[in-house]
């Protein structure tokens, strides 16, 4: 899978978050979290369940008080500020709900209401394919529906920058890619996002930067792509060869650490260069490869080797 490079828009951060703090009763949850977001990107935060990664964006959205550090969004400070904020930053989090037997006509007009210049919301549900379910209530949404909805909600007051915390957890495949292009979408159209999420394909196919948060503390920021680069995940070949292959003449491949041979499937774990070595190795030896595969290391690899301690 391909990975994303970072958008530079050349306006510099739009959110800054400077050494924050935060404990509950003796226990630090947030330990001293560094990161900036340019404006435009996609900015992804990953973490172990319990990590700090929501208590880290609620402290960004002011929803909670960091007991030390600096945060900036647009210039705000998301405390001191909070009225100017509600107009520069919307968010989904992770426990949203509405009551059920509001309809999606009321939840949009309702949110409409809280802000000065809100978008249109008819145009914003036709926008997120909503127009159909104006009269469904929500308890009669389907997931995908509901956070098509949500999206909605934190996109009504025009925001520059929106939080979305664990936005596809419980969706189909189906409807999680759905949700994937609706975020694709919102980026597009000049909003900031701050992704939440435990899903690696998520965050390796949407974000442009990601911070990887370990135990409170940003273990790793970078791209997706340099993120992968630090990891120890190998690239695996596997192929079913026309005809038998010595082990020692595998085992002289260049780069590669790990050679399995099972009921004929040859299977390497290496590097680019073992990829590259077995291709011509297999055209002179004029030996044909069935059902070739090459998996390269994936996000899911660095993130373990990030979190591993």
């Amino acid at each position: 899978m391909t990975t994303t490079s970072v958008r530079r828009t050349g306006r510099g951060p739009i959110v800054e978050v400077s050494d924050i703090r935060k404990a509950y009763n003796g226990r630090t949850v947030v330990d001293g979290v560094s990161f900036t977001v340019e404006e435009g990107e996609i900015f992804g935060i990953l973490g172990l369940n319990g990590a700090g990664k929501t208590t880290s964006v609620e402290c960004v959205g002011g929803l909670r008080v960091p007991d030390s550090g600096r945060i900036r969004v647009a210039g705000l400070d998301p405390v001191a500020d909070r009225a100017e904020m509600t107009r520069v930053l919307g968010a989904q989090l992770q426990e949203s709900a509405l009551q059920a037997k509001l309809t999606v006509r009321e939840a949009l007009q309702l949110y409409s209401s809280f802000y000065p210049r809100p978008l249109e919301w008819s145009l914003l549900a036709e926008r997120l394919g909503l127009t159909a379910k104006l009269d469904t209530r929500f308890g009669g949404l389907s997931g995908g529906q509901k956070q098509r909805l949500f999206i909605a909600l934190a996109l009504i007051g025009s925001p520059r920058v929106v939080i979305l915390d664990e936005l596809t957890t419980g969706l189909d495949p189906r409807a999680r890619r759905e949700t994937w292009s609706l975020i694709e979408d919102v980026r597009d159209s000049g909003v900031t996002v701050i992704l939440v999420t435990h899903f690696m394909e998520e965050a390796q196919r949407l974000c442009d930067r990601i911070a990887v948060i370990n135990k409170g503390r940003v273990g790793a920021l970078d791209t997706p792509g340099g993120l992968i680069g630090r990891s120890s995940g190998n690239t695996v070949i596997s192929f079913s060869p026309s005809e038998p292959i010595n082990r020692e003449v595998l085992a002289a491949l260049p780069g590669q650490s790990a050679i399995e041979i099972k009921d004929g499937r040859i299977t390497l774990s290496g590097t680019d260069e073992t990829v590259n070595a077995v291709i011509p190795f297999l055209a002179r030896s004029h030996i044909k490869a069935h059902q070739l595969r090459v998996t390269e290391a994936t996000l899911d690899d660095a993130f373990l080797d990030l979190t591993r301690t």
